[in-house]
This record gives C-alpha cells, structure tokens and sequence, in this order.
C-alpha cells in the first residue's frame, strides 16, 4: 500500500466571519487548529462575480478532473447520473430537482430541495406528467431516484445554471437559467407548473402540511468526457456525494463510501465530508458545531495520526463557503513546526473573509 497523501475537501465549513467566533468558541477543535496553525495556505478560489452561480466545492471537483467551463459552470449533472443509474451516454444532461418555489414579501425564493421529503410514490406520479410535456418537445425526463431527476432536451442547448444549494433562501430571479433558450425553458417550466397546481400528489402533500412541488430546477449541464482527457487527481477516493462518486467510477479510481474510514486510504486520497452541508443550509448552527467536532474527532486527528507514524505524507484541507474555497496544505515537516501557534477563530475569520472583501 502506498502512504497515502490525504486532501479533503469540506463544503460549507466557512459561514460568515462575522459570526465565526461565536460559532467556535468552546469547541474542541484541536486537529483543525494544529493543521490550520501549521500549514499554509496553497490555494484559494475567491471569484470575481459575486454572484457565480456554481458552489466552491463544484468549481474544485470541476476544476480538479479536468472538467470545462469553470467557474460558471460545474458540468457534474453526467456524473451524477451515472452515480444514480449506472449509465452514462452522450447525450446533454441536466439535474432536474423537484423543488417548491414560495413567494416572499415582494419576490420568489427557492427552498432548499432535501427540505422537500418526496416520497417515492409522489415523485412517480409527479414525474409521468412532467415526462409527457417534455417529450412533446423532444426532451427525455428520468428519475433513476425519486428525488433527484435527470433532463435531455436538445432544445435548451447549454444553459447557464445555477446549483440548488447556491439559490436556496434567495430571491431566484438572478439565479433563473440564462442563455439563448432561457424563454424556451420558462415556457416549459409555465407549462408543468400549471400541470402540477392541482395534482393529486400535491394535494396530498398539502394536506398532510408539506409544501407543493411547484417546479423543476436545472442545474450542472453537461456531456460525458472520455476518461482519457481528463485528470486524475488521485488514486483513492472516499465519498457519498454523487457527482463525486461518478467522477471515479468513470475514470476507474478506487472509490469507497465514507463509512469505510481512512483505513481506506491509498496512495494520493481525496476525501469529501458533506455532514456539514445540511446545517449550513438550515442554519441549523448548533449541529453544524456538533458536525465540526465529529469531523475533528473522526477524520482530521486520526489524519495526524497517521501523519506522526509516517503512514501519511500531508494533509490538505480545503475549506469551502458558499462561494469561495482556501486549500491549506500541512506536510510532515509542517506539522514539526510546533512553534506556529493561532486560534482557531483567528486563523479562520480571515479565511471565511476572503470570500466577503470585494476583489
């Protein structure tokens, strides 16, 4: 077995600066301090656009294999599928997310999709009408899961999207589709929303409290890549996330679930932790501390470990926000440095900064 080099990667580990010290003060966090105090700072991806529609942990596994079209675009939706199907052809994919869009004070906000809890049978009746409009355009609509659908449709070419998980709690006006088919896609999305006002399945919901699935959210568009022209940035994988997971299946990594532990680990590792990502979303802050801790306790300090008992090369965390992402990297003889010292709330305040400074 090689020793490995680890590199993970957490979304939604950089909430707001302001709010940072209060969100950490009396946790006990000391592998993340030790790496963040000792290591230094490799990369950073802070866009321009303030309003880049792709999220950091997109544009690093995008931009990490090789993918086009980074940073406005994260054409993970193939991978997804392959991850959720088993197949991947050639043909243009979209992630469809059954979503519900509310009305606000004096605009419409998306509620994050994994608040929906579609149940399998809703999704099936829900899907057969959607299925029949779109195939009246030429467009193919498939739910390999009942909660994440797929769309081919030839009409729409390749539209600028934006992720779920980028536009929920907002107002969606800027993070509608854009491009030459943008009105062909409002048509089609009028057309099934009127579909679906009165729906049984939504009836249902209703009356049971749930909120109505009232649209459909493109997100990732893209097209399969032969695994020859894209990178292989590492020879394990660790992850439960489907893009992710489609990334190594395709390019034939040794790819596990995260359950499978560091014991897992390979040579050069990618490790992605998402157990903080629902919190975030939610605001849920007090789990989202107790998520920290757990990944502090599960992962980074056996990672040091390993690291003191020569089994690992480096760690590398990248941390992510919600538009913004910073790499630090701790080798060996990093860690050895024991006289750099910083608080935790000290080392990551400017970090979760930099994504908030106008560039």
């Amino acid at each position: 077995m090689d020793t490995p080099a680890l590199h993970f990667l957490l979304p939604f580990a950089l909430p707001a600066s302001a709010h940072l010290p209060a969100l950490l003060a009396e946790l006990e966090l000391p592998a993340l301090e030790k790496l963040l105090a000792r290591g230094v700072q490799s990369a950073q991806d802070v866009p321009e656009d303030p309003f880049v529609p792709t999220l950091p942990h997109e544009r690093w596994l995008a931009d990490a294999f090789g993918l086009p079209g980074v940073p406005s675009r994260a054409p993970l939706a193939p991978f997804m599928l392959l991850e959720d199907s088993g197949t991947l052809d050639t043909r243009f994919w979209y992630c469809a997310q059954p979503a519900h869009i509310h009305i606000a004070t004096d605009h419409l906000v998306l509620t994050d999709p994994a608040e929906l809890d579609l149940s399998a049978e809703e999704s099936a009746a829900l899907l057969a009408t959607a299925h029949a409009l779109f195939a009246e355009e030429g467009g193919e609509l498939i739910a390999p899961r009942s909660d994440r659908w797929y769309l081919s449709a030839p009409a729409l070419g390749d539209l600028l999207t934006a992720s779920p998980a980028r536009a929920a709690g907002r107002n969606v006006d800027i993070w509608l589709p854009q491009g030459k088919a943008e009105l062909t896609w409002r048509k089609w999305q009028n057309e099934v929303q009127m579909a679906w006002y009165d729906h049984p399945a939504n009836q249902a919901r209703e009356a049971r409290g749930l909120p109505p699935v009232n649209a459909i959210w493109l997100y990732a568009g893209g097209q399969r890549i032969a695994a020859p022209r894209l990178n292989r940035p590492c020879v394990t994988v660790l992850a439960d996330a489907p893009a992710t997971r489609g990334l190594a299946t395709h390019l034939q990594i040794a790819l596990h679930e995260t359950h499978a532990g560091l014991a897992a680990a390979n040579g050069r590792t990618f490790v992605q932790i998402d157990t903080l990502t629902p919190h975030f979303l939610m605001e849920d802050w007090a789990r989202w501390r107790d998520a920290l801790v757990d990944i502090d306790r599960t992962w980074l300090a056996p990672a040091l470990e390993r690291v003191n008992k020569g089994q690992a090369r480096e760690v590398a965390l990248t941390l992510c926000g919600d538009s913004h992402s910073v790499t630090i990297r701790s080798r060996s003889s990093d860690l050895r440095k024991f006289w750099r010292r910083q608080a935790l709330d000290a080392r990551m305040v400017p970090l979760a900064r930099l994504g908030e400074d106008p560039a």
